[in-house]
């Protein structure tokens, strides 16, 4: 009897243990929700663009950021891209896959600049930043992000056609069969 005892103890504070150590574990994940890797990515960039703030001399400080400050952003995070952007005196501008390489500069996508846009626009008004006041909505910046797109693509020879055009001629697609149909 004395040995069953002791496997009943024993399977006990096991089992108590177990439950405690569980409890503790979803009290920590309670405590300190993991975030989705977009959130964090967004909290990387806000992090990064106000330390670029700091570092400029004189130190800006956010509620003095404007659009110029974001343009200025952007081009320096170029020297950090891993996209070819050819330049016109290249001779593989405009051509998707060159047979060799050149010494054209390297930039950041405008995907990634897009992406990262969006991002910094949650995050500044998340943070306290006004809609009516955010730098990373600026008309400028729409600008800048579409002469990005269409220079990329004419320097790799990727045609980028408008969404709207297509729409318009799938629905005058539509329109002409529906009216031969009818006839």
């Amino acid at each position: 009897m004395s040995g069953d005892r002791r496997n009943d103890s024993a399977e006990g504070s096991t089992s108590r243990s177990a439950t405690t150590s569980t409890g503790n574990h979803q009290h920590q994940q309670q405590a300190a929700p993991l975030m989705s890797r977009y959130e964090s990515q967004k909290r990387r960039d806000w992090n990064t663009f106000g330390q670029y703030l700091r570092n400029q001399a004189p130190p800006v400080a956010l509620s003095q950021c404007n659009f110029n400050h974001v343009l200025d952003f952007l081009r320096y995070l170029d020297q950090f891209g891993k996209t070819k952007v050819h330049l016109h005196s290249c001779a593989f501008f405009g051509q998707p896959e060159p047979p060799a390489p050149c010494t054209c500069p390297l930039r950041q996508a405008w995907g990634s600049l897009d992406a990262l846009i969006g991002r910094l626009r949650a995050a500044y008004e998340e943070n306290g930043g006004s809609p009516e006041t955010n730098p990373f909505g600026n008309g400028a910046i729409r600008v800048y992000l579409r002469e990005i797109k269409e220079c990329q693509a004419k320097a790799r020879g990727i045609p980028y056609k408008k969404k709207k055009k297509k729409r318009n001629q799938i629905k005058a697609t539509d329109e002409t069969k529906a009216s031969k149909q009818a006839a």
